[in-house]
């Protein structure tokens, strides 16, 4: 029977499902529904139909009729928090050099459906910023400078697909709430590598944010500065990118 982690799950059915997911894990080769019912001590019945909803969720796979091994969803989930826990780790020491010379908040985010996510973030309360997005906060693709990065490598019909889903609600006057205004902007950002944010998600916050991406050429980040609006400086352009290009060589990408 597997042994309980002394931090027990409250909800009854998850600690079961944790417990068949654990004794899969723990064997190379499939398991018959038996052998998973005398090893984790659940009922026969109980483990089927808890095996069959995570099936269904391709947490666990039936190669063939009565046996279950681990499914393949639960690697490409692995992957992902693998790539985001690479990235932070090369995004770091850039992020700080960057905000060492900015004097603002910069910002690592990555894309989760039709938001963005920060994940990481450099700052000091010298910045002079009074609104910040908290570490784990999530805003719209088409309001961030981060998420028009994303945007702008989608194909044309993703991008009305999005458009169509979100109804692009705006979030201040700035705000690009059109789908011909967003596709000119995405246009912009294809062209100089560099996407930003007018005031568009918050007043009073201005954005620029330049793409991360891994050994197979796939942007997987965004690295953002954000400042009060009338301190961003033009300036820092190319050391925003330059930043980022570091970062994605740590990636391994090849440029």
């Amino acid at each position: 029977m597997v042994q309980k982690d002394s931090r027990t799950p409250t909800i009854q059915v998850l600690e079961r499902a944790f417990a068949l997911l654990d004794t899969l894990a723990a064997q190379p080769e499939p398991l018959s529904l038996k052998e998973i019912s005398a090893r984790t001590g659940l009922h026969s019945s109980t483990a089927h139909r808890i095996l069959n909803d995570l099936a269904v969720g391709r947490l666990v796979d039936r190669p063939q009729a009565g046996s279950y091994r681990l499914g393949m969803r639960l690697l490409e989930l692995g992957n992902i928090v693998k790539a985001r826990l690479d990235v932070r780790d090369a995004a770091l020491g850039p992020m700080r050099e960057l905000h060492r010379l900015t004097h603002q908040p910069v910002n690592l985010s990555v894309r989760q459906g039709d938001e963005i996510v920060y994940i990481e973030r450099t700052y000091s309360e010298r910045s002079g910023m009074q609104v910040v997005r908290a570490v784990g906060g999530r805003a719209p693709l088409h309001l961030t400078s981060v998420g028009k990065l994303f945007l702008a490598h989608e194909d044309p019909t993703r991008v009305r697909a999005y458009a169509v889903r979100t109804g692009l609600a705006g979030h201040t006057r700035n705000s690009i709430t059109d789908l011909a205004r967003l596709e000119r902007e995405l246009a912009t950002v294809r062209a100089t590598g560099l996407a930003r944010d007018d005031e568009e998600l918050e007043l009073g916050v201005r954005c620029m944010a330049a793409g991360i991406f891994d050994d197979q050429g796939k942007l997987v980040a965004g690295l953002s500065v954000s400042a009060p609006a009338d301190r961003l400086e033009d300036a820092w352009r190319e050391r925003v990118k330059a930043t980022a290009t570091q970062i994605s060589g740590a990636l391994g990408y090849p440029g």
